[in-house]
Formats: structure tokens, C-alpha cells, sequence
């Protein structure tokens, strides 16, 4: 792990603490291990220390600078006071209905580029708020050989794991597959009934997410298929 992932690493687990969410986190995560069905995980998303928690997280973030298509950006968030920020996360978690997303064409290597979907602030804080309760009930049915876009893992985690299999395994070839277009192929009802067997079997949490998963897409318009790829919790849907 680089010097500048253990320095996030410790922020995260000093926020998560400072807010008095890590024992709920580490609670989430021992139940998933033990196959538990969570129902009601909305009570705790909406809980007033989670929210402050993701407004923390998605300042640190550098996306938080980029407007959606509401041209606002984490700025116009700081105008709120804390118990205004978290009044307008529960109201909009009360019907969900994300704003639309801005669309921007990402160059690529090869001269092609890859879409990339901005949502609202808001819409992003509120992403936040989920992310940070279904990370760790995945994170508890992932594989340990499993590397890609997991908290504290990456790439030099992946390479010791190709030395380890090299050195006692005795193997030496190495298959490299890339899925054309992914996210914008995911299929929504495929992704839903995944989570639902990882035990996420809140309802209104899952409807929420269809929601956002259908959100209008600006110039475009609703997607049948895909996930934005800028949104907070896009990298879980790849694990998932």
C-alpha cells in the first residue's frame, strides 16, 4: 500500500470514528458474514451522524468541485447549516427522484472516449450516505482475491497475489480480459436482484437505487441499461 493510501486509509477510519459510525460499519460487516437479511437500512442511512459523515467524505472528494446540471458544486452545499443538510437529504429520501445527469465524453487512448455521467451535488451527497452502509455488507461476501475498486486494495495487492501464485503454484501465464463497454451494459434488473442476494433486502432502499439507476441522462435521455460512471458508489456496482 503507497504512503498516500495509508494517509486516506487513517483519515476514513478517523472520520468514520469521529462520527460514530465505525462500530455501526464493523456491526454491518459481522452480520453480512453471518448471511443476515437487512431490511432496514434506510434507518441508517438517514441517521443524522451518517449524513454528516458523507458530507465530510464528499468534501475530500475532487469531483465535489464539478457542477452537475444544476451547476452547483460543494460550495452551494456550505451555504447549509448541518441541520439544514440533513433535513434535505431525509426529505428527498422520502420519494426519491434524481435530477438529471449531466453527460461529458471522456478522451480514451485509442481516440475513442467513454461517456461519463455527472449527477447533482446533491444527488451525489445522497449516494455518499449509501454507499458508506452498503460497503461494508459487500465488502463481507467479496473474495479475498478480489482486488478491483475495494477500499485499502489495489493494484500492488493484485501484483504480490501474481508473485504468491508464480513462486508456490508454479504458474506462469497470465490472461488479461477487458469487458467492452461495461457500465454502460450493466442490466439494471440483474443488479438489483444481485444486491437483494448479498441480503440487501431493504425495499425503499432498493427502489431508490432503480431510481437512480434510471436517472434522465441531459440531451439523451432515461437509460434502459448502464450506471453513470460518476457516481459515489458506481466502483461498488463493479464489485457487486
Amino acid at each position: 500500500m503507497t504512503d498516500k493510501s495509508k494517509v486516506l486509509k487513517c483519515q476514513k477510519l478517523r472520520n468514520n470514528e469521529y462520527y460514530d459510525m465505525q462500530a455501526t460499519f464493523d456491526k454491518l460487516y459481522q452480520e453480512s458474514l453471518k448471511n443476515k437479511k437487512f431490511n432496514k437500512l434506510i434507518e441508517i442511512i438517514t441517521a443524522e451522524e451518517n449524513i454528516k459523515l458523507a458530507y465530510r467524505n464528499l468534501k475530500k472528494n475532487s469531483g465535489s468541485k464539478t457542477a452537475g446540471t444544476d451547476n452547483k458544486t460543494i460550495k452551494d452545499i456550505a451555504e447549509f447549516s448541518e441541520t439544514e443538510i440533513i433535513e434535505k437529504v431525509r426529505n428527498k429520501l422520502k420519494w426519491y427522484k434524481p435530477q438529471k445527469v449531466r453527460r461529458v465524453e471522456i478522451p480514451k487512448a485509442n481516440g475513442k472516449t467513454r461517456p461519463l455521467g455527472i449527477p447533482t451535488i446533491f444527488d451525489r451527497l445522497i449516494q455518499q450516505c449509501i454507499l458508506q452502509v452498503l460497503e461494508p455488507i459487500c465488502e463481507a461476501k467479496f473474495r479475498e482475491s478480489n482486488h478491483g475498486f475495494r477500499p485499502n486494495r489495489g493494484a500492488e495487492n493484485a501484483i504480490a497475489q501474481f508473485e504468491r501464485l508464480v513462486q508456490k503454484s508454479n504458474l506462469h501465464i497470465v490472461v488479461d480480459i477487458d469487458i467492452k463497454g461495461f457500465f454502460e451494459n450493466v442490466n439494471h434488473g440483474k443488479l438489483l436482484k444481485q444486491m437483494w442476494t448479498l441480503g440487501i433486502q431493504d425495499k425503499k432502499l432498493i427502489c431508490i437505487i432503480s431510481e437512480m439507476l434510471k436517472a434522465e441522462v441531459a440531451g439523451v435521455g432515461f437509460p434502459e441499461k448502464g450506471t453513470p460512471q460518476r457516481t459515489e458508489f458506481y466502483r461498488l456496482y463493479y464489485r457487486i
